[in-house]
């Protein structure tokens, strides 16, 4: 497996919880995540993102008509 790059993810992660210690690291962002039955801040625009609604349910509802 390659190395993390961890900086160049950091650069274009769109979470906006300040105090989180997963960004950049998309292996254990997801795994936390999907841990609570979430997905990351990186799968939502950012208005959606903001609002930490991270669910399965908010994400089918953002993305239900764009197939």
């Amino acid at each position: 497996m390659s190395e993390c790059q961890s900086a160049k993810n950091k650069a274009r992660c769109n979470c906006s919880y300040e105090p989180c210690g997963r960004k950049g690291v998309c292996c254990d962002c997801l795994a936390y995540h999907w841990r609570n039955r979430e997905l990351p801040a990186c799968l939502f625009p950012d208005s959606m993102e903001k609002t930490y609604d991270r669910s399965l349910r908010r994400f089918l509802e953002v993305y239900k008509d764009e197939a």
